[in-house]
């Protein structure tokens, strides 16, 4: 046998078939789920309840099914509004500082400014960014062979189901929006950058999706010390003002729109541009970056690499029925 030979081996293909649902889930038997599910569910987004206990509880509903994983995504009603995008010039300095132990530099911060405003027409956005086993549906109906780079060897993490997907690019997100859309007869898109900030930080405008500063007990980033995903809304203390969970931490999330200055801002060639060039914006921090992006301003971006693994939420500029 030849080198040739070895290398076309289906003993040496990095991916195996993608896995059955049938064989790791159980069928969730009526539609209407049972009590024990239904308070599962409860269970995960109970402020109440210590961190364990929530991670437990979406721990089995991964498992048995999540009934708040439904096939037309449960949504969030943002009313329209003209409402202040970015950062002010002259908090920068203050925002950078306050996060310098982090590392985080002044360019990084510049790309929000100036603050303008962006006229935004009514929204719905999702309550839950995509899960695992949402887009194990995707995969299995398109025949898209490319796996999420957090599946390891390209195997479906059924035991992780409702986490939320991560380490996807951001053509295959917009592609997931269509094949949703197609399957559902509603049009689903991603969110705008400026619809995103919306969502997440409220007509107050609030610094974090969440009241007050940053929090550890609000958002799964690494200072919450779980340092991998979480069954979503398992941190309801971080609970978006128009009601969407895991709009800080958890997984970054792309958005529709690549990266530009903003109206009259600076055109920064930060780490992101040097390395590669034009770029999807991804918003909302994760369980592998500290808090400083979980900020409701914060603009960022996938570099390649483990260590920036971005999954998506979607959207819809029409009533879902």
């Amino acid at each position: 046998m030849n080198l040739d030979d070895v290398a076309h081996s289906e003993h040496f293909t990095e991916h195996g078939e993608l896995t059955d649902r049938s064989r790791v889930h159980r069928d969730p038997g009526p539609a209407s789920p049972s009590g024990d599910r239904l308070r599962l569910a409860e269970a995960v987004e109970n402020p109440d309840l210590p961190l364990a206990e929530r991670l437990a509880a979406g721990g089995m509903l991964a498992l048995l099914g999540d009934p708040r994983i439904t096939a037309t995504p449960a949504t969030c009603f943002v009313p329209g509004a003209a409402v202040p995008i970015g950062l002010p010039a002259d908090e920068v300095p203050y925002v950078v500082a306050h996060w310098a132990g982090k590392g985080v530099e002044e360019s990084w911060i510049a790309k929000e400014t100036p603050e303008h405003t962006v006229d935004i027409a009514d929204f719905w956005i999702a309550r839950y960014p995509v899960t695992n086993g949402e887009y194990r549906t995707f995969l299995a109906d398109t025949g898209l062979g490319e796996r999420p780079t957090t599946w390891y060897l390209g195997g479906y993490p059924w035991d992780r189901s409702n986490h939320p997907v991560a380490g996807v690019r951001a053509e295959h997100a917009d592609q997931y929006a269509r094949w949703l859309t197609e399957r559902t007869g509603h049009p689903w898109r991603l969110p705008t950058e400026a619809e995103w900030e919306y969502a997440a930080k409220g007509p107050e405008g609030r610094p974090y999706p969440w009241e007050g500063g940053f929090d550890a007990e609000a958002a799964n980033t690494r200072e919450s010390g779980v340092h991998t995903t979480t069954p979503v809304g398992a941190f309801p203390a971080g609970q978006a003002p128009f009601g969407a969970y895991d709009m800080g931490g958890n997984v970054e999330e792309f958005t529709a729109d690549d990266y530009a200055p903003y109206p009259d801002g600076p055109y920064v060639a930060d780490h992101l541009v040097e390395t590669m060039g034009r770029y999807r914006v991804a918003r909302g921090g994760s369980f592998a970056r500290f808090g400083d992006l979980t900020r409701t301003r914060r603009r960022h971006g996938a570099f390649p690499g483990p260590l920036y693994p971005v999954g998506f939420r979607l959207a819809t500029s029409r009533c879902p029925s």
